[in-house]
C-alpha cells in the first residue's frame, strides 16, 4: 500500500513537502509519482520519477516543484515551492509495483492528501 502525508494549508509563495511510502509485498518499484485533482477539474499528472531517477513534470509546476525518491525507503517526495492558489488540490501518490518475481508491474494508489494554498 501507499501512504501519503504532508499536505496542509499554506499561504501563496510558501512551501510544502509531500511524502509517499510504499509498504507491504514489494519486489520492485518502477515509477513513483504524484497526481492532483482540483475541484471541478480533471486529474492531472504533477510529476513522476523512475527507479533510475529520471523525472517528468507538468509544465505548470516546472521550476517550482521537485520530485525525488529514496529507493532504500521505498519513498518518493514532492517538494513544492512558490506555491500558488491554483496548486490547491487533492494530491494522490501512485507507484507501479511488482509484488513478487513472477508478477507484472501494476499501478497502486495512495489516499489523497489535501493541499490548500491561500492567496
Amino acid at each position: 500500500q501507499l501512504q501519503a502525508s504532508g499536505g496542509g494549508l499554506v499561504q501563496a509563495g510558501g512551501s510544502l513537502r509531500l511524502s509517499c511510502t510504499a509498504s507491504g509485498s514489494i519486489f520492485s518499484i518502477n515509477i513513483m509519482g504524484w497526481y492532483r485533482q482540483a475541484p471541478g477539474k480533471q486529474c492531472e499528472l504533477v510529476a513522476d520519477i523512475t527507479s533510475g531517477i529520471y523525472t517528468n513534470y507538468a509544465d505548470s509546476v516546472k521550476g517550482r516543484f521537485t520530485i525525488s525518491r529514496d529507493n532504500a525507503k521505498n519513498t518518493a517526495y514532492l517538494q513544492m515551492n512558490s506555491l500558488k492558489p491554483e496548486d490547491t488540490a487533492v494530491y494522490y501518490c501512485c507507484a507501479t509495483i511488482r509484488v513478487n518475481y513472477g508478477s507484472n508491474f501494476s499501478n497502486h494508489w495512495g489516499q489523497g492528501t489535501l493541499v490548500t494554498v491561500s492567496s
